[in-house]
């Protein structure tokens, strides 16, 4: 049976960041896109990619299927010893909506994919909103004392992504502005894991533009979207 795109986007997810950890803290960066380039060369030949760490396509805009990848995210946090929130994100474009994802998270040897949902039951005291580490919105301890909520600092839109994913926190929360690349793969899984994806005022997010700029985005449990947007 063919591999079907969710199970290449975990698979290879996940063989970029066991190559990852097996070089840190080399060039992790050349080395995990040459990686997936000639993966998706391979496998899915016909497909465009969008990439952080190639020059863009132009064709990817006229393309029926493109690839949203970032082969590492979390640089800073990936050449820091001991730290685990940097990411892998391999993602999935086509017809305009994002189709299949995966997000790996190579320090603590987990990937969380579209074709295997995760589900997660949140049980904190206070409300817990991942913010970046190095560039938190102006407005984000506001918005958290407005709450009652606590803000906690990570790294890699994919650790932020997937610390909501699997519970460990109830949104993330985005101003600084981003590329598609950092959270189209976050996204996909995401909403598979059946969670609110939006930007920071609730409009939807819109995916292989001309620019592919993102100026916020948010990711919480669906019940808190109407008080977080």
């Amino acid at each position: 049976m063919a591999e079907t795109d969710g199970a290449l986007a975990e698979r290879l997810a996940t063989e970029t960041g066991r190559l990852l950890v097996g070089v840190r803290p080399g060039d992790g960066d050349r080395i995990a896109q040459d990686f997936l380039a000639a993966q998706l060369k391979e496998h899915r030949p016909d497909d465009a990619v969008l990439s952080e760490e190639a020059p863009d396509d132009p064709r990817r805009l006229t393309a029926d299927r493109v690839w949203i990848i970032d082969p590492l995210d979390g640089s800073r946090e990936y050449a820091e010893p001991g730290r685990s929130d940097w990411a892998v994100h391999v993602a999935l474009w086509q017809a305009g909506q994002l189709v299949a994802g995966a997000v790996s998270l190579p320090a603590l040897g987990r990937t969380f994919g579209t074709d295997r949902p995760a589900r997660s039951s949140p049980s904190h005291s206070r409300l817990r909103i991942v913010i970046s580490r190095t560039r938190p919105p102006e407005f984000a301890q506001r918005f958290a004392d407005a709450v009652h909520g606590v803000l906690v600092p990570m790294g890699s839109a994919g650790a932020k992504a997937m610390a909501v994913v699997r519970g460990e926190a109830d949104a993330y929360l985005h101003a600084g502005g981003m590329y598609e690349w950092d959270s189209a793969a976050p996204v996909a899984v995401a909403r598979a894991a059946g969670l609110h994806c939006s930007r920071a005022d609730g409009r939807p997010l819109v995916y292989n533009q001309p620019d592919p700029w993102l100026p916020d985005l948010l990711i919480c449990r669906p019940e808190l979207a109407g008080a977080m947007t």
